[in-house]
Parts: structure tokens; sequence; C-alpha cells
């Protein structure tokens, strides 16, 4: 099961949030939300096992200000 951990506000800080957990040793998937128009513009979920969530949010609160 897949577990939302952060919405990013657009592609670019969802890839580099992403890059961070991936470099953690964290899997971690993208997925566009609201409306598909905006492109890169628009909020990004980030996604984590289930398993791996709680040190997803850890990892995520000290790089995110």
């Amino acid at each position: 099961m897949w577990t939302v951990v952060y919405i990013a506000r657009n592609r670019i800080e969802a890839e580099t949030l992403k890059g961070i957990l991936d470099n953690e040793g964290i899997l971690a998937m993208l997925r566009a939300v609201g409306v598909p128009h905006l492109g890169d513009s628009g909020n990004v979920e980030i996604l984590v096992p289930e398993s791996e969530a709680e040190e997803a949010h850890a990892i995520l609160n000290t790089v995110i200000i």
C-alpha cells in the first residue's frame, strides 16, 4: 500500500524531494494532482510504501522549511 507523505507545489519540488528520499534508500513515486492542463506547475503527491512512511516523514521534515 502506497501512502502520500507530502504534496509538493510543483514537479520540480517533487522531483527534488523524491531524489532526497531515493538517496536515503526509500522507494518513492510521484503522482500529479488536480487539473492536467497545469502541467509541471500543478501539485504533485509524493508517495512511499506504508512501511516507510514514518522514516520518509522524518527525512522530509529535515529538508522542508
